[in-house]
């Protein structure tokens, strides 16, 4: 079980420093936290768009710019397109989103010619530090691309956060699928995949870690919860990621997590042939900064 984000950071550090495309950085937020991270090494910023402008919010923020890449595109798509293709082509080792719309990235991503198509689902994983839980550290996935992921989807999900959290050191992470209860109910949907993952990761369908469910959202993160209820199970309390049966279920889940327990995060867009930072435009500096040093560590080969 993890505590306390910060050791994205030290992780990231510790590694190569990897390059950054930035997609329009016009935000303070990404602004700053692409400075933020350029100056601790953890990543050599590129930020592709209209330097003018760029330079204007840095020099209003009193955002460090020395060192970092510029390469001029004036126009949106043109900068998105970009910053794809460099990544593409290897001159960036991972994907940022600026003020840009995310259709227009995710259109660029998956362009069949320049794009980071690599035949896999594309999800979104987004780590929480929960002060309410001494820090403690839960994923979730997805509750922000795929919108009513049906079993195979849910596969390929899992599949992607795995891959994930072995890079950053969770060699088995605990699953908890999520239901509105904890039985297995004919009339919710939601029960009969998370019933049937179980039993797939059982039979070595899907490797890599512990899945069990379903579970109601008290259970899967509270042993008290499970214990009252007489659940036993070696995820019952202890998951180290909710698997959310919808975006809606997902996003708002996410959004308490974030804005009502005082608690950090961490998101990136896992399935491309490199992790893509995305992140709300409410989102902090802090947790883009987090975001950025999760995608850095996703993306070294090491």
């Amino acid at each position: 079980m993890m505590h306390d984000l910060d050791f994205l950071l030290e992780k990231c550090q510790a590694g190569k420093r990897m390059n950054l495309a930035v997609a329009c950085p016009y935000g303070d937020d990404v602004l700053g936290a692409v400075c933020e991270a350029h100056r601790r090494g953890l990543v050599n910023g590129i930020l592709i768009g209209d330097s003018e402008q760029i330079k204007k919010k840095a020099q209003e923020h009193h955002f460090d710019i020395e060192g970092l890449t510029f390469v001029e595109e004036k126009d949106d798509y043109s900068a998105t397109e970009k910053a794809v293709q460099m990544v593409s082509s290897q001159e960036a080792d991972l994907l940022m989103k600026g003020l840009v719309k995310t259709a227009v990235l995710l259109r660029a991503v998956l362009n069949k010619e320049w794009g980071l198509r690599t035949g896999s689902l594309l999800s979104h994983l987004f780590l929480f530090e929960i002060p309410l839980l001494n820090r403690r550290i839960i994923g979730l996935s997805d509750g922000g691309m795929n919108m009513y992921p049906d079993l195979n989807a849910k596969v390929g999900i899992i599949e992607n956060a795995v891959e994930c959290y072995h890079k950053i050191g969770v060699d088995n992470p605990l699953i908890a699928a999520l239901g509105t209860v904890e039985v297995v109910n004919p009339d919710m949907p939601a029960t009969l995949d998370a019933a049937a993952l179980t039993l797939m990761n059982r039979r070595g369908q899907i490797k890599g870690c512990t899945i069990d469910g379903p579970f109601a959202l008290d259970n899967a993160i509270s042993e008290e919860a499970a214990q009252i209820k007489g659940i036993e199970s070696p995820v019952a309390g202890k998951a180290d990621m909710l698997l959310v049966p919808t975006i809606e279920s997902g996003n708002l889940i996410g959004k308490v997590l974030l804005y009502m327990t005082g608690g950090r995060g961490a998101g990136v867009i896992l399935g491309a042939r490199k992790p893509i930072v995305l992140t709300s435009r409410f989102d902090s500096m802090e947790t883009k900064l987090l975001s950025i040093a999760l995608g850095a560590v996703v993306a070294s080969k090491e």
